[in-house]
């Protein structure tokens, strides 16, 4: 039997391992906010939650930190000096392509949340909020995130064949021909999903509330311009589609002809 000496100093060698094991799961967040008073607020919350939190202050520094330090997360002010919101986005959308980003926005103002969410943003949050609700948002975003990243690992997902398109899930790629297009996530998870029920006619609710996995009523735009920077990426000529098609007054469809 073992003593009380040894017995502690087990437990104590099972606490650390099980703390070296929460630091290794433990995630990061990028907090790119130029108000002082917010970005200490969110670092002391999320670091009590168990997250790494770093900060930036302007846009620039924050696009040089995402990029250098590949955060699991970034929260991203739309109002910044140096360089705004929606131009990080941008960048980082294009650099970073998977990278997830939640906005913050000091205007109740449905067009700069659409042009966030346009500029690839997973969703946003309108400041004056709660640091609980900025959590749950954070994890609905992470939650998406790490479902897509096991059905990549997992590789049992077969890839989409739809005439000369070809999506293959399980690395995430997408073909036209022998072209590799470089797809955002919400653009991925729409052609999937379209190219995956051909002929099914998917209404631009639907596709918001399946995608966004969040209701943006009245932001049908941000659907419409996500369709058109798809089809500019996939289509021979996007003005006249022929595997995205409209469907008038309702949403969308993938062509029952691409099979």
């Amino acid at each position: 039997m073992p003593t009380k000496s040894a017995d502690t100093k087990a437990k104590s060698s099972e606490a650390t391992g099980d703390n070296a094991d929460a630091q290794e799961r433990k995630l990061t967040l990028l907090v790119i906010e130029d108000d002082e008073n917010i970005s200490t607020a969110i670092r002391e919350y999320f670091t009590r939650a168990g997250y790494e939190v770093r900060t930036a202050e302007d846009g620039v520094a924050g696009v040089e930190a995402a990029l250098n330090e590949r955060p699991d997360a970034v929260v991203l002010d739309l109002m910044l000096p140096k360089m705004d919101g929606l131009a990080v986005c941008r960048e980082l959308r294009d650099k970073v392509p998977q990278l997830p980003i939640l906005m913050l926005t000091a205007k109740d103002d449905v067009v700069d949340k659409v042009l966030g969410l346009e500029m690839g943003a997973d969703d946003y949050i309108t400041k004056p909020f709660s640091l609980r609700e900025l959590e749950a948002r954070l994890k609905s975003v992470l939650r998406r995130v790490q479902a897509a990243s096991r059905a990549e690992t997992a590789g049992d997902e077969a890839p989409v064949v739809r005439g000369k398109l070809r999506i293959d899930p399980a690395k995430r790629e997408v073909t036209v021909g022998d072209r590799l297009v470089e797809l955002t996530p919400k653009e991925f998870e729409l052609l999937r999903l379209f190219a995956s029920n051909p002929g099914r006619v998917f209404p631009r609710k639907y596709l918001l509330e399946k995608i966004w996995d969040y209701s943006y009523e009245g932001y049908d735009r941000t659907i419409d311009s996500h369709i058109n920077r798809l089809r500019a990426k996939i289509e021979d000529n996007p003005e006249n589609p022929q595997m995205v098609l409209t469907v008038w007054g309702i949403g969308y469809k993938f062509s029952d002809d691409q099979r």
